[in-house]
Protein backbone atom coordinates (compact mmCIF):
# COMPACT_ATOMS: atom_id res chain seq x y z
CA UNK A 1 0.00 0.00 0.00
CA UNK A 2 1.45 3.47 -0.95
CA UNK A 3 2.01 6.38 0.68
CA UNK A 4 -1.52 7.77 -0.95
CA UNK A 5 -3.10 4.80 -0.51
CA UNK A 6 -2.72 5.32 3.14
CA UNK A 7 -3.68 8.67 4.00
CA UNK A 8 -7.05 7.90 1.75
CA UNK A 9 -8.09 4.82 4.01
CA UNK A 10 -7.17 7.00 7.17
CA UNK A 11 -9.60 9.25 5.89
CA UNK A 12 -11.83 7.03 5.19
CA UNK A 13 -11.73 5.83 8.61
CA UNK A 14 -11.83 8.79 9.83
CA UNK A 15 -15.09 9.61 8.31
CA UNK A 16 -17.25 6.42 9.70
CA UNK A 17 -15.62 7.44 13.06
CA UNK A 18 -16.18 11.17 13.11
CA UNK A 19 -19.33 11.27 14.51
CA UNK A 20 -19.69 7.79 15.89
CA UNK A 21 -21.44 7.22 18.88
CA UNK A 22 -20.97 3.51 18.89
CA UNK A 23 -17.81 1.84 17.63
CA UNK A 24 -17.20 -1.64 17.99
CA UNK A 25 -14.09 -3.51 16.73
CA UNK A 26 -14.22 -7.44 15.88
CA UNK A 27 -12.41 -10.14 14.49
CA UNK A 28 -14.01 -11.77 11.50
CA UNK A 29 -10.99 -14.25 10.85
CA UNK A 30 -12.05 -17.15 10.14
CA UNK A 31 -15.08 -16.35 8.31
CA UNK A 32 -15.32 -18.04 4.77
CA UNK A 33 -16.58 -15.28 1.91
CA UNK A 34 -19.96 -16.73 2.14
CA UNK A 35 -20.18 -16.35 6.02
CA UNK A 36 -18.54 -12.67 5.76
CA UNK A 37 -20.99 -11.81 3.08
CA UNK A 38 -24.00 -13.31 5.11
CA UNK A 39 -22.60 -11.19 7.79
CA UNK A 40 -21.98 -8.15 6.25
CA UNK A 41 -25.54 -8.44 4.24
CA UNK A 42 -27.11 -9.13 8.09
CA UNK A 43 -24.96 -5.81 8.91
CA UNK A 44 -26.66 -3.90 6.26
CA UNK A 45 -30.13 -4.58 7.04
CA UNK A 46 -29.23 -3.88 10.62
CA UNK A 47 -28.27 -0.71 9.32
CA UNK A 48 -24.62 -1.16 10.60
CA UNK A 49 -21.16 -0.39 8.70
CA UNK A 50 -18.88 -2.99 8.41
CA UNK A 51 -15.17 -2.46 7.44
CA UNK A 52 -12.10 -4.31 7.37
CA UNK A 53 -9.45 -2.52 8.05
CA UNK A 54 -5.85 -2.45 9.05
CA UNK A 55 -5.06 -2.28 12.82
CA UNK A 56 -2.08 0.74 12.45
CA UNK A 57 -4.45 2.69 9.88
CA UNK A 58 -7.42 1.91 12.25
CA UNK A 59 -4.87 3.39 15.19
CA UNK A 60 -3.98 5.98 13.26
CA UNK A 61 -7.39 7.39 12.20
CA UNK A 62 -8.46 7.09 15.79
CA UNK A 63 -5.66 9.29 16.97
CA UNK A 64 -6.92 11.87 14.72
CA UNK A 65 -10.23 11.97 15.75
CA UNK A 66 -11.12 15.17 17.99
CA UNK A 67 -13.18 14.68 21.28
CA UNK A 68 -12.54 10.94 21.81
CA UNK A 69 -9.44 9.43 23.20
CA UNK A 70 -9.56 5.69 22.02
CA UNK A 71 -6.45 4.42 23.18
CA UNK A 72 -7.74 2.30 25.96
CA UNK A 73 -8.88 -0.15 22.53
CA UNK A 74 -5.37 0.05 20.83
CA UNK A 75 -4.32 -2.69 22.95
CA UNK A 76 -7.23 -4.96 21.23
CA UNK A 77 -6.23 -4.15 17.45
CA UNK A 78 -4.39 -7.39 16.52
CA UNK A 79 -4.72 -9.86 13.74
CA UNK A 80 -8.16 -9.32 11.77
CA UNK A 81 -9.78 -6.45 12.62
CA UNK A 82 -13.20 -5.34 11.60
CA UNK A 83 -15.13 -1.34 12.24
CA UNK A 84 -18.91 -1.85 13.33
CA UNK A 85 -20.97 1.24 12.86
CA UNK A 86 -24.45 1.92 14.37
CA UNK A 87 -26.70 4.34 15.97
CA UNK A 88 -27.87 1.34 17.94
CA UNK A 89 -25.82 0.32 21.25
CA UNK A 90 -26.87 -2.72 21.13
CA UNK A 91 -27.55 -3.58 17.97
CA UNK A 92 -23.56 -4.60 16.51
CA UNK A 93 -23.08 -7.33 20.23
CA UNK A 94 -26.78 -8.77 19.33
CA UNK A 95 -26.06 -9.53 15.68
CA UNK A 96 -22.37 -11.04 16.94
CA UNK A 97 -24.33 -12.93 19.25
CA UNK A 98 -27.17 -14.54 16.53
CA UNK A 99 -24.36 -14.95 14.31
CA UNK A 100 -21.91 -17.26 16.89
CA UNK A 101 -24.86 -19.57 17.24
CA UNK A 102 -23.98 -20.99 14.17
CA UNK A 103 -20.07 -20.22 14.50
CA UNK A 104 -17.68 -19.45 17.28
CA UNK A 105 -16.79 -16.00 15.06
CA UNK A 106 -16.86 -13.23 14.81
CA UNK A 107 -15.71 -12.51 18.51
CA UNK A 108 -15.81 -9.01 19.75
CA UNK A 109 -12.28 -7.18 20.57
CA UNK A 110 -13.72 -3.58 22.45
CA UNK A 111 -15.97 -1.43 21.63
CA UNK A 112 -16.99 1.79 22.76
CA UNK A 113 -20.66 2.29 24.16
CA UNK A 114 -22.18 5.56 25.32
CA UNK A 115 -18.66 7.07 26.27
CA UNK A 116 -17.52 3.52 27.68
CA UNK A 117 -15.13 1.40 26.66
CA UNK A 118 -15.19 -2.80 26.67
CA UNK A 119 -12.68 -4.50 25.98
CA UNK A 120 -12.84 -8.54 25.27
CA UNK A 121 -14.90 -11.19 24.09
CA UNK A 122 -16.60 -11.32 27.78
CA UNK A 123 -18.14 -7.95 27.74
CA UNK A 124 -20.52 -9.72 25.01
CA UNK A 125 -23.32 -9.90 26.93
CA UNK A 126 -22.99 -6.99 28.70
CA UNK A 127 -23.00 -5.19 25.44
CA UNK A 128 -26.37 -6.66 24.35
CA UNK A 129 -28.21 -5.86 27.58
CA UNK A 130 -27.48 -2.20 26.96
CA UNK A 131 -30.82 -0.84 26.21
CA UNK A 132 -30.97 1.28 22.92
CA UNK A 133 -32.31 4.97 22.77
CA UNK A 134 -35.85 3.52 21.38
CA UNK A 135 -35.99 1.01 24.39
CA UNK A 136 -35.11 3.54 27.01
CA UNK A 137 -37.86 5.80 24.89
CA UNK A 138 -40.50 2.97 25.18
CA UNK A 139 -39.92 2.37 28.51
CA UNK A 140 -40.25 5.95 29.96
CA UNK A 141 -43.37 6.33 27.99
CA UNK A 142 -44.93 3.13 29.47
CA UNK A 143 -44.03 3.86 32.79
CA UNK A 144 -45.51 7.36 32.38
CA UNK A 145 -48.73 6.12 30.75
CA UNK A 146 -49.11 3.43 33.50
CA UNK A 147 -49.98 5.79 36.01
CA UNK A 148 -52.14 7.81 33.53
CA UNK A 149 -53.89 4.41 32.26
CA UNK A 150 -54.54 3.93 35.87
CA UNK A 151 -56.50 6.78 36.22
CA UNK A 152 -58.46 6.68 33.20
CA UNK A 153 -59.49 2.98 34.04
CA UNK A 154 -60.56 4.04 37.63
CA UNK A 155 -62.84 6.98 35.96
CA UNK A 156 -63.96 4.89 33.29
CA UNK A 157 -64.88 2.46 36.28
CA UNK A 158 -66.35 4.85 38.31
CA UNK A 159 -68.43 6.12 35.25
CA UNK A 160 -69.29 2.48 34.63
CA UNK A 161 -70.63 2.45 38.13
CA UNK A 162 -72.55 5.21 38.53
CA UNK A 163 -74.07 4.19 35.28
CA UNK A 164 -75.19 0.98 36.54
CA UNK A 165 -76.49 2.45 39.59
CA UNK A 166 -78.24 4.71 37.56
CA UNK A 167 -79.73 1.97 35.44
CA UNK A 168 -80.51 0.34 38.96
CA UNK A 169 -82.32 3.36 40.28
CA UNK A 170 -84.29 4.29 36.72
CA UNK A 171 -86.69 1.21 37.10
CA UNK A 172 -87.52 2.15 41.18
CA UNK A 173 -88.59 5.39 39.68
CA UNK A 174 -90.40 4.16 36.84
CA UNK A 175 -91.94 1.56 39.20
CA UNK A 176 -93.22 4.31 41.94
CA UNK A 177 -94.93 6.07 39.24
CA UNK A 178 -96.90 3.25 38.17
CA UNK A 179 -97.58 2.21 42.00
CA UNK A 180 -99.10 5.57 42.45
CA UNK A 181 -101.29 5.71 39.07
CA UNK A 182 -104.12 3.78 40.87
CA UNK A 183 -103.72 6.37 43.86
CA UNK A 184 -104.46 9.07 41.15
CA UNK A 185 -107.66 7.97 39.83
CA UNK A 186 -108.84 7.21 43.46
CA UNK A 187 -108.32 10.90 43.88
CA UNK A 188 -110.35 12.00 41.22
CA UNK A 189 -113.30 9.95 42.66
CA UNK A 190 -112.95 11.78 45.78
CA UNK A 191 -113.06 14.85 44.25
CA UNK A 192 -116.36 13.66 41.81
CA UNK A 193 -118.31 12.97 44.83
CA UNK A 194 -118.10 16.39 46.60
CA UNK A 195 -119.12 17.30 43.37
CA UNK A 196 -122.44 15.51 42.79
CA UNK A 197 -123.75 16.45 46.51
Amino acid sequence: MTKDQKVVAIQEIKDLLQDAKVVYVADLEGLNAAKASDFRRQAFKQNIKVKVVKNTLLQKAMEQIEGVDYSEMFETFKGNSAIMISETANAPAKLIKDFRKKDEKPALKSAFVQETFYLGDNNLDTLVSIKSREEMIGEIIGLLQSPIQRVVSALQNKSETVEAKAEEAAPAVEETPAVEAPEAPAAESTDETPAAE
